[in-house]
């Protein structure tokens, strides 16, 4: 169902004057002509800027939105390549988290409402971790996760790496990852001491560790097999490697 927005009804639109000119037929009845130039259009009230609770009272389970400055801005379709990704992904953060007691992973529709830039943005997948529960209200997370993974579709490049990447940054996104499936290429970023996100290569082999869950890692290889490993699979690899206390690979270097 798609979201609301209040605005004003539309005015019924002016129609040019005409003017009679006689033919050159004779005898024949005046025609109508177009004069030279027509009235112009009356302009219409700007549309109402909605409050966050506006938004959420107006949404529903199947919308598909997010809320930006008091703007509504939907969200394209999602193709089967990004569900499988989410879906993957999502199962094997969520299998490793629950097992350990470490917080709560989150799908959409779901809104992360930041404050830095007023927003509700639906990532694709989020981590809280077990400190900041609190910040899970029944609607929405009110305040940033500590990770968050954004899988990048063709109308999304230029807002998952430019306008999520700045506000996930200014917000405080402790860890944001980057899954671009349509060129193969994983990005994986982390706040720094001084605010700022930097780069995190994964090891020779490819293999990730991620910083705010250790003992998780994950091999990017997983990421483009198709079909896609079994999300238990992966984990037991996972686990294999954790009861041992160190992950499979040295720690990716910061860039």
């Amino acid at each position: 169902m798609a979201v609301t927005t209040a605005a004003t009804e539309p005015s019924a639109p002016e129609l040019p004057d005409t003017t009679l000119e006689p033919s050159t037929q004779p005898g024949a009845e005046p025609v109508a002509t177009e004069p030279a130039a027509t009235a112009k259009p009356r302009r219409r009230s700007p549309r109402r800027r909605l409050t966050f609770e506006e938004f959420l009272a107006r949404a529903d389970e199947d919308t598909r939105a997010e809320w930006v400055d008091g703007v509504v801005e939907v969200i394209d379709v999602p193709t089967i390549e990004h569900q499988r990704l989410m879906k993957f992904l999502a199962m094997l953060l969520d299998l490793f988290v629950s097992a350990r007691r470490l917080g709560e992973v989150c799908l959409p529709p779901y809104p992360m409402r930041l404050a830095t830039r007023p927003s509700g943005r639906e990532p694709d997948v989020r981590f809280v971790a077990a400190a900041r529960r609190d910040r899970l209200t029944s609607q929405f997370l009110d305040g940033p996760a500590d990770l968050v993974i954004e899988i990048i579709s063709e109308g999304s490049v230029g807002r998952d790496r430019g306008d999520k990447f700045a506000e996930h940054e200014a917000a405080g996104v402790l860890e944001y990852w980057l899954i671009d499936y349509l060129r193969t290429e994983a990005l994986f970023y982390r706040l720094g001491d001084d605010g700022r996100y930097h780069r995190h290569d994964p090891d020779a082999r490819g293999i990730y560790a991620a910083g705010v869950l250790p003992g998780f890692w994950l091999d990017v290889d997983w990421l483009w097999q198709d079909p896609l490993p079994a999300s238990l699979d992966c984990l037991r690899q996972i686990e294999a490697t954790a009861s041992e206390g160190h992950p499979p690979a040295a720690e990716a270097r910061p860039q």
